[in-house]
């Protein structure tokens, strides 16, 4: 059975069926992934010195974060679902060469709108890039106790990327240089990829569902502008006409999902409670965790007048032991589930962010390393379980469109929690410092209904 498995899911593929290589498989999604989630997390300290450089408006200010969170929500279930039909190899080199090219671009941005559309177009990249690789990862490593191994490992390079994009950034004279650099990256992982990694995509047949995907994405940039939009006041007319596009949009997909003969998402899976899980450790995960971790870089600059570097050594003590933690929790395998592990996950990233109350407030940043320290723990067990989750949330030969549908609720989220973030921030009483205490009550409340979230959906008998 698993030879006929593997068989079919190469239908279409290169005229004999390849057993895929585990070890470069591995090894490349791995690195492409490191490289995306160091692009993302580039802008976190950079920003004073690009909002400088580029003479960005405050209202403009979370769009150069939530640019790439941007594209991130509104392809992510698009290029899961275009790589399990169109091929995994296929979407995964295009957007590593895409990530390559649009991040060596941004270097060169004259100005905020040019910048922020480079960061929208790094955010599509890096979503065939994390869709695609799930799917390369399930191919090469069929049997389950394999999987749980890569999709942790795989897991624990996407603490690494977060932990090295801001120390990349603060070591280089520019941000400008830090861009070029990590495109070159990029653009490596592209050309090495080919032949190294083994085409395989679903036996669905059939084409891929793009009107589908044209709606669907359309939906989520309304979406995320009036979410970004709305941190200069709700009630406004052109916030409220973006809520209800995305609205109409998003019921206009589900009826073209219905009637399609191979639709992108199959609309049963909301039924399923591992998949509702599934999603709602994502959009959490971005509400609570990456919400607040995208802008605390800045207000540490702003605050506490530290400098880019010594704002990326202190998040590295967060972001660093996620990766190390992530690494580690294999060794929870069959003592602790999945779901569960996400659960202490968002506990933990509760307790440390109350750790860190009036931390700012005092001007000191010693107070803040009891919350890193266990905020890091918790990330590393939310890094490492998601994708696993993602993966066995849906049937195996729809693996990308999982990891897909998992991470557009968790940039979905994330655009939401910067733009909460902030507005609690810089509209709380006038004073950075109660802002700021604020934003972390409502962060760690998020954690734990993120826990509730991920715990009480149950598969009946």
């Amino acid at each position: 059975m698993p030879q006929l498995e593997r068989t079919a899911e190469t239908v279409g593929a290169p005229e004999t069926p390849k057993t895929p290589r585990a070890a470069p498989t591995l090894a490349l999604t791995s690195a492409a992934t490191t490289v995306a989630l160091m692009t993302y997390t580039a802008s976190l300290v950079s920003l004073p010195e690009t909002v400088a450089d580029l003479h960005t408006p405050v209202s403009a200010q979370a769009w150069l974060l939530n640019g790439t969170p941007l594209g991130l929500a509104a392809l992510l279930l698009v290029a899961g679902s275009l790589a399990d039909d169109y091929g995994r190899r296929r979407i995964f080199v295009s957007g590593t060469a895409a990530l390559g090219l649009t991040t060596a671009l941004s270097a060169f941005a004259g100005s905020t709108w040019l910048f922020t559309l480079t960061r929208v177009a790094q955010g599509a990249a890096s979503a065939a890039i994390l869709a695609s690789s799930l799917g390369l990862l399930v191919h090469a490593f069929p049997s389950p106790r394999e999987r749980l191994h890569a999709t942790g490992v795989w897991g624990a390079f996407v603490s690494g990327g977060i932990a090295l994009g801001p120390l990349v950034v603060g070591a280089l004279p520019s941000w400008r240089v830090s861009y070029g650099i990590l495109g070159a990256a990029a653009l490596i992982v592209a050309v090495l990829s080919p032949r190294a990694l083994t085409e395989s995509r679903a036996p669905r047949g059939g084409r891929p569902d793009l009107a589908g995907a044209l709606v669907f994405s359309l939906a989520l940039v309304s979406l995320v502008a009036a979410l970004t939009l709305g941190r200069d006041g709700w009630l406004r007319t052109p916030v409220a006409l973006l809520f209800a596009a995305s609205a109409l949009l998003i019921a206009l997909f589900a009826l073209i999902e219905r009637r399609a003969r191979t639709p992108m998402i199959d609309l049963a899976l909301l039924r399923r409670p591992r998949f509702l899980g599934s999603a709602a450790g994502g959009l959490f995960t971005g509400l609570s965790v990456l919400g607040l971790f995208s802008f605390l870089p800045t207000l540490l600059q702003r605050t506490l007048g530290l400098s880019p570097m010594d704002t990326a050594l202190l998040t590295l003590i967060w972001s660093g032991l996620a990766f190390a933690v992530a690494l580690q929790t294999k060794r929870l395998a069959g003592r602790v589930s999945p779901r569960q592990q996400l659960a202490l996950g968002f506990a933990l990233h509760a307790a440390g962010v109350l750790t860190m109350l009036g931390a700012i407030g005092a001007g000191s940043w010693t107070r803040l390393l009891p919350g890193l320290v266990i905020g890091g723990v918790g990330s590393g067990l939310l890094n490492a379980a998601l994708p696993h989750v993602a993966v066995e949330s849906v049937p195996v030969e729809r693996a990308a469109m999982g990891s897909g549908a998992q991470q557009t609720f968790r940039y979905i989220g994330s655009c939401a929690g910067v733009a909460l973030t902030i507005a609690l921030v810089t509209k709380g009483g006038g004073s950075p410092a109660h802002g700021m205490n604020v934003a972390l009550i409502v962060s760690a409340a998020l954690a734990l209904v993120g826990a509730l979230g991920v715990l009480l959906p149950r598969e009946r008998a």
